[in-house]
């Protein structure tokens, strides 16, 4: 007798699922530590979970289905649609400057959009769109890559959503998008020699740029890193910090335990300095575990790339990961004291649900990518047969 087609073992089967499970076992451990982190703001409270814990679980939980979603279309419905996407991520950004607004302490800042009681960070979106797009544009572009006209037209392309993330404010993600693009050029091809003339032009800016582009919070920063005790009201936030881990030792003083996050004087301890709640409260052990769970996500996706059939999936898979490779280690950085405050978040870890939301829409496109550009082979096959065996 012939065995069925079973329709949802196939789309099991066709998924890519070490890459789903390591994503939702990263979020699933970011919940349980901006939980801790928020823990405090509770004290007292009807609730017993803090507003950040509630719309970060809304964003994952809306995140993880709008992934699946977008895995079972094909990738090419988005790529064909790169004009469409170009236009609104830069509408969108347009937007800002007549309606953004930001954090209190911050009212030079146009960085979110309020609708009622829910904020969106619209450069976290244009993060994947920008993926799209420039992908696209590196793929039209391939065999004149090193051409200095094409090289122009590539730079003018990634100019513009790092200038207009910038002026927003934004100085934490146009650096990410300055590593995005910088990973794609590399990985279409282009000559080394355009990488040594961008370096050092950068360098060259760099005094321009320090004395006509940053704000004096950002300069303050920057000098905060080299002279920390002229500037106690700017390094505060990294002190606290560095002290937490510090405190955490190897295996940490325990979750819900950690004496620097439940007294929450750790600023930003569920967004920027997840890490400082991690090392604090499960040490050395926890440290590593987060970090090897992000590197093997970023591998994973670089490997979905490689054994794509097409050089433009490659190049999407090469930009989702160096989006949460270059927020990994400017995260990092900022919680050890080794790059200044710019307001990145741990990708999967930290609160957010712009964050949390639109980093999961980029997972849908790479799984995407593995459905319909890759041969799955043997991967998932066990798994597979294991479903099957029981379902029949």
């Amino acid at each position: 007798m012939k065995r069925k087609n079973n329709p949802v073992l196939n789309f099991i089967k066709e998924t890519d699922l070490y890459l789903f499970t390591l994503c939702l076992f990263a979020s699933v451990f970011g919940l349980i530590m901006v939980n801790s982190a928020t823990r405090y703001t509770t004290v007292g409270e009807s609730s017993s979970f803090s507003r950040e814990f509630i719309v970060m679980i809304a964003a994952v939980g809306l995140g993880v289905i709008l992934s699946v979603i977008i895995s079972a279309f094909d990738y090419q419905i988005f790529t064909k649609l790169w004009p469409l996407i170009a236009i609104v991520c830069i509408g969108i950004m347009l937007v800002l400057f007549k309606w953004g607004t930001g954090p209190l302490s911050r009212p030079d800042v146009h960085t979110w959009l309020k609708f009622g009681p829910v904020s969106f960070q619209p450069s976290e979106l244009v993060k994947v769109g920008f993926i799209i797009t420039f992908s696209v544009h590196l793929e039209k572009l391939k065999y004149k890559i090193n051409n200095f006209f094409s090289i122009l037209q590539l730079g003018i392309h990634a100019m513009i959503p790092i200038g207009l993330v910038a002026v927003t404010g934004d100085m934490g993600s146009s650096l990410v998008f300055i590593v995005i693009a910088g990973v794609m050029l590399y990985a279409a091809g282009v000559h080394w020699g355009y990488f040594v003339g961008g370096i050092a032009f950068v360098a060259a800016a760099s005094p321009l740029v320090w004395t006509y582009g940053l704000k004096q919070l950002q300069k303050d920063r920057f000098l905060a890193l080299i002279y920390p005790e002229l500037y106690p009201n700017i390094i505060y936030q990294q002190k606290y910090g560095i002290n937490a881990i510090g405190t955490g030792g190897f295996t940490g003083q325990g979750l819900f335990h950690g004496a620097y996050t439940q007294a929450g004087v750790i600023p930003e301890g569920q967004n920027d300095m997840i890490f400082a709640v991690i090392g604090e409260e499960l040490g050395f052990v926890g440290c590593i575990v987060a970090l090897l769970t992000l590197v093997l996500i970023t591998l994973r996706i670089i490997s979905t790339g490689k054994k794509s059939l097409e050089h433009s999936t490659n190049l999407i898979c090469c930009g989702m990961a160096a989006m949460i490779a270059g927020q990994m280690l400017i995260n990092i950085g900022m919680c050890l004291m080794l790059l200044p405050v710019v307001g990145i978040t741990l990708p999967f870890f930290s609160s957010g649900g712009s964050s949390n939301l639109c980093i999961y829409l980029g997972i849908g496109l790479v799984l995407s990518i593995y459905r319909h550009n890759c041969d799955p082979g043997a991967n998932n096959l066990k798994l597979y047969n294991h479903f099957e065996n029981f379902n029949n």
